[in-house]
């Protein structure tokens, strides 16, 4: 088994370990260290990679690797996940520059990769863990009272918007927007409060921007109906409102196991969190989900997987008319290679996501895998066109098309990424060779 794991570890490329850098820096800093000369007491046994780095301080810091998740741990003080030292020994690795240890570990490795398993196999807390249910209700049901009377306002200020005339909404500016962005705050909808600070930033914006500002008020208005009328809603469509206003879910119990290839990675950060958004594909069933971490300002994530390589492992998804969202649940081996994945043309990728809104119209993308796609430049923007030319999608504004037009050349290439109403964003290409490449 051990050995099987680490043929399985060498077919990690240096582009897959770079892709895990939480930032630019890290990545750099980590190709510094992708050589011997720091390290000492190096070794690789079953799914664990480790070794001793000397640092600026007397005592060489220690770093651990668990590919079976993967997992990190280093007694630097970084607190990015994984930090540079991981990344330095990974690509040590990858390079076969690490030793098989024999199932030699040193004791600390050991003793970190046995609280590992211990924690992945303790029994989650149990759900009835409320102090006091009885409180918790009526903490729930005093937010749903907020709630409504939030969405009854938001749809009277529609309503005044309308009755008033779009042009209206330009002269009056961006700050009422924002009090009533404040106002859904109060009334504990949070998002009611983000959807309405969109709709004032579409104001203005653009020639179109009329057209678009009632688009967007059209979908308001439906989620605070679709609020107020949740007990007429299918139970599923229920749970998809409830989360458009700003309501939490938790992942269902039942879990969902399947060889899941990792199709791309984005980290988005705002003033007060980082958000990481990893998508999987279910090879077996054909099932996409996204799983969602969170890090403070300016610290990324933990959770972090290889693009491009596939995970056995358990999933659950969170309740919803059409379900992506789901929580990682215990993994059965470290990351295998993967594969190109399967994928479709311009025409059934937009029928997906139209399908995708038909169940949740306050989508605002939905994973496609494009296969046999050429990028190619267009008077409006970059497109990504069918090879037989039949149909093409347009580049979303912010993608950046050069690193795809390269790997592709001029051939055709298959693309993981977004569509959306904005375009489509690209996030992984596999090329020629099959390998997977984060853009």
């Amino acid at each position: 088994m051990a050995e099987e794991g680490a043929d399985q570890l060498r077919r990690w490329t240096a582009d897959q370990v770079l892709a895990l850098a939480p930032d630019a820096s890290s990545r750099k800093a980590g190709a510094r260290l992708a050589a011997p000369a720091p390290w000492s007491g190096t070794g690789t046994s079953g799914s664990a990679v480790w070794g001793l780095c000397a640092g600026s301080g007397g005592s060489p810091y220690r770093t651990v690797i668990d590919m079976a998740g993967p997992g990190y741990k280093c007694s630097c003080p970084s607190r990015k996940f994984p930090c540079k030292h991981a990344l330095g020994l990974l690509l040590l690795w990858s390079g076969d520059s690490v030793p098989d240890a024999a199932d030699q570990n040193p004791d600390w490795v050991t003793e970190w990769l046995d609280a590992r398993r211990e924690r992945e196999e303790r029994p989650a807390p149990a759900s009835a863990g409320v102090a006091d249910p009885a409180a918790a209700r009526q903490r729930a049901e005093r937010r749903a009272v907020r709630v409504a009377a939030g969405a009854a306002e938001l749809d009277r200020r529609l309503a005044d918007l309308l009755r008033g005339g779009l042009a209206g909404a330009e002269r009056e500016g961006y700050g009422q927007w924002d009090e009533v962005a404040a106002r859904m705050i109060d009334a504990q909808a949070p998002g009611l409060a983000s959807r309405v600070r969109e709709l004032g930033a579409v104001v203005g914006a653009g020639g179109d921007w009329p057209g678009r500002l009632l688009e967007e008020a059209s979908l308001l208005h439906l989620l605070t109906q679709g609020y107020t009328r949740q007990d007429r809603l299918p139970e599923a469509l229920a749970a998809t409102v409830r989360t458009r206003v700003g309501f939490t879910s938790a992942a269902g119990t039942d879990a969902v196991r399947d060889r899941w290839l990792v199709l791309g990675r984005h980290d988005a950060a705002d003033d007060r969190l980082t958000t990481r958004r990893i998508w999987l594909h279910g090879l077996s069933a054909g099932r996409p989900a996204l799983l969602l971490s969170f890090g403070a300002a300016g610290r990324a994530p933990e959770l972090t997987l290889p693009v491009g390589l596939c995970l056995d492992a358990d999933l659950s998804y969170h309740p919803g008319a059409r379900p992506l969202r789901a929580a990682l649940g215990p993994a059965h081996g470290a990351p295998s290679p993967g594969t190109v994945p399967p994928g479709t043309a311009v025409g059934p990728a937009l029928s997906s996501y139209g399908a995708a809104l038909a169940d949740d119209p306050w989508l605002d993308a939905w994973p496609v895998v494009l296969t046999g796609v050429v990028p190619i430049p267009a008077p409006t923007g970059w497109q990504l066109a069918d090879a037989d030319g039949v149909d093409a999608l347009p580049l979303a504004a912010r993608a950046t098309p050069w690193q795809l037009a390269a790997v592709s050349g001029g051939h055709p290439v298959t693309v993981f990424g977004e569509l959306g109403h904005r375009g489509f964003q690209p996030f992984t290409v596999w090329g020629a060779d099959g390998v997977a490449l984060p853009l």
